[in-house]
């Protein structure tokens, strides 16, 4: 059941990348996008997500969570396929700052529980929710398992940051692993942010990420000034995103978004 863990962890926060930008608003706000479905033969992938707040500076970086809500699904009911890696690039005006917060290391999750874990390395938690994978082994009827999502900060390494997912799961024994994620900047066009991961096999290519959903929401302080994790700036009045996930039966699936936001002078 571990490697149920790295998928979820690794999916849940890649493709929670590819939907940062998928809708701008808070409930209250003054919009908030729709949900998107990306169907490719018997594949249905499903995202519905917001950041806030809706209205962002046109020209200056401000602070934005990101809150994301994925399902990846078949039209006919049937196991959807393991998904084995992503590559997603992001707006130019979406930015990960890390500098000056708190850092853990892999070392400091292994082989603990979500609780320890946020114990041990509290400062450095930059978000938090949980995931689903659908196993299906032969001759077996498919069943579900869940995961609480705990996403740290691992520290700025040249020019990577990297995102460290701790995962954990008490069935059929407790079992705790850590995935990562690195982040880069580019200069492509509309992009400036690109995230890549590579996804291991669930249960020996039995288990298939259905569900996930969590928060990138946190603030600190550094040298004096208050920081925020994720930051934007909206001064066209929309975003671009786009992502491409590989699929273990040969499937390709892009989720491209053009989105929109609210400029604040």
């Amino acid at each position: 059941m571990s490697k149920h863990l790295i998928r979820i962890a690794s999916v849940g926060v890649v493709f929670g990348l590819i939907v940062v930008a998928s809708a701008f608003a808070e409930p209250k706000a003054v919009f908030r996008g729709k949900p998107k479905t990306v169907v490719v033969g018997n594949l249905v992938f499903k995202d519905n997500g917001w950041i806030s707040p809706a209205k962002l500076p046109r020209w200056e970086q401000a602070p934005i969570a990101a809150h994301i809500n994925g399902q990846i699904g078949t039209s006919d009911g049937s196991q959807p396929p393991a998904i084995e890696g992503v590559v997603a690039d992001f707006d130019e005006t979406i930015e990960v700052n890390a500098k000056g917060l708190p850092a853990c290391s892999k070392g400091q999750l292994t082989a603990r529980s979500t609780v320890a874990v946020r114990k041990a390395c509290p400062d450095a938690i930059v978000g938090s929710g949980e995931g689903e994978v659908r196993v299906a082994f032969p001759e077996q009827a498919p069943f579900t398992a869940t995961s609480p999502i705990v996403l740290f900060n691992g520290g700025v390494h040249g020019g990577t940051t990297l995102l460290l997912i701790h995962a954990y799961v008490a069935v059929p024994a407790p079992t705790a692993v850590i995935a990562t994620v690195e982040l880069t900047r580019i200069d492509r066009g509309h992009y400036g942010l690109h995230a890549v991961a590579q996804i291991p096999r669930i249960a020996g290519g039995a288990g298939s990420v259905t569900k996930f959903k969590f928060t990138i929401d946190r603030k600190f302080t550094y040298r004096g000034k208050e920081e925020s994790y994720l930051t934007a700036s909206c001064p066209t009045g929309h975003y671009y995103a786009e992502g491409k996930a590989l699929f273990a039966d040969g499937t390709s699936l892009k989720v491209p978004h053009i989105l929109p936001c609210t400029p604040r002078d």
